[in-house]
């Protein structure tokens, strides 16, 4: 396993090349190996990161949406087999009738996305048309793909897909009769003890909360304030700190979230993404010589980064959460080199 010392000093190094801000926390069989701090928080008030600092995950919690969607199964609501026009009384004229909750929760269903990261890489060209201060429930994404035409047909193929998880919250929110940050902070983050985590609003931020940061070429900065959505929802955008995302986890692998079968269902491979990496429902799998190496999330936006990962073979659970646009992932690449290798 990981020499400890020299993995620090490692992990040391990152920080400084990469002038991170943020946590880096590791668990071990249920005790915390490494659990690091770097950055500021708030800079105009020189707010230094706390271990308890809250940050935005972006995409990261997509994870939570197929939890509840996964809930909503167990209590017999919905299959993974239930046809999109059968579970929710929205309209989408030219999306296919054979589009089911499987395909929404493995980016296979070829719907148009709002934000399609494979052609488009400036998020905050999406509010050109709709302010993003007028953004604050997820019906509010609508009129950004409801009109649009499919891309593929369902199945067809994996194409990473937001809007697909955003018409899974409005499900979530259509069975439950719950707005969907309420029905997950409700169902999940409480079983989990997320006391600090939630889905919080960009004017209502709470205190110890990180502000996202945009670093100019010019050596300027400026906030993530008018890049984002109000509020997060379906397909992300909740803000959770390095310890509540680790019970995540835990709680997730100790069954608290789920029955045993179904967090087997969650976590396993749906569809291949690419060589070696496949995706789950909301959680992505990497295997190494044919070998599960781990489960793990990961989001970015504007002025965010992170990656949470598990690793069951050697007992870890990471969480590396920042509020600028990188660093966590080449921690994390650090982490699995030294597990490889040791």
């Amino acid at each position: 396993m990981m020499k400890s010392l020299t993995f620090e000093k490692r992990v040391d190094e990152i920080i400084e090349e990469h002038s991170f801000s943020g946590v880096v926390h590791i668990k071990k069989e249920g005790e915390t190996v490494l659990q690091k701090t770097s950055g500021l928080y708030n800079r105009s008030e020189s707010l230094p990161v706390q271990s308890d600092t809250r940050f935005a995950i972006a995409s990261g919690c997509k994870l939570f949406t197929a939890i509840a969607i996964c809930q909503l199964v167990e209590k017999e609501l919905l299959t993974f087999d239930t046809r999109l026009t059968d579970c929710l009384d929205i309209a989408f004229p030219n999306f296919s009738r054979e589009l089911t909750i499987h395909h929404l929760l493995t980016h296979s269903s070829g719907i148009p996305d709002y934000f399609d990261e494979s052609v488009m890489d400036d998020y905050e060209d999406l509010w050109k048309t709709i302010p993003m201060y007028q953004v604050r429930k997820l019906e509010d994404f609508l009129p950004l793909f409801q009109q649009k035409e499919q891309m593929f047909k369902p199945g067809e193929r994996f194409h990473y897909n937001n809007a697909g998880y955003i018409v899974l919250g409005l499900v979530v929110e259509q069975l439950t009769g719950m707005d969907f940050t309420d029905y997950v902070e409700e169902n999940i983050f409480k079983r989990c003890d997320m006391t600090n985590s939630g889905y919080f609003s960009l004017d209502r931020l709470p205190r110890n909360t990180a502000i996202g940061y945009i670093d100019e070429d010019d050596g300027s900065y400026r906030t993530n304030t008018f890049t984002m959505p109000l509020k997060g929802g379906s397909d992300g955008g909740a803000y959770v700190t390095s310890a509540d995302m680790i019970k995540l986890w835990e709680g997730l692998l100790a069954d608290k979230l789920l029955s045993e079968s179904m967090t087997k269902t969650l976590l396993s491979r749906h569809m291949k993404a690419r060589e070696d990496a496949y995706y789950g429902y909301g959680v992505w799998l990497n295997m190494k010589d044919g070998q599960l190496l781990k489960y793990h999330v990961m989001g970015y936006d504007p002025g965010v980064s992170f990656h949470s990962a598990v690793y069951p073979e050697f007992g870890l659970i990471i969480a590396i959460p920042s509020n600028q646009a990188d660093g966590p992932f080449f921690i994390m690449k650090a982490i699995e080199e030294e597990l490889v290798n040791a």
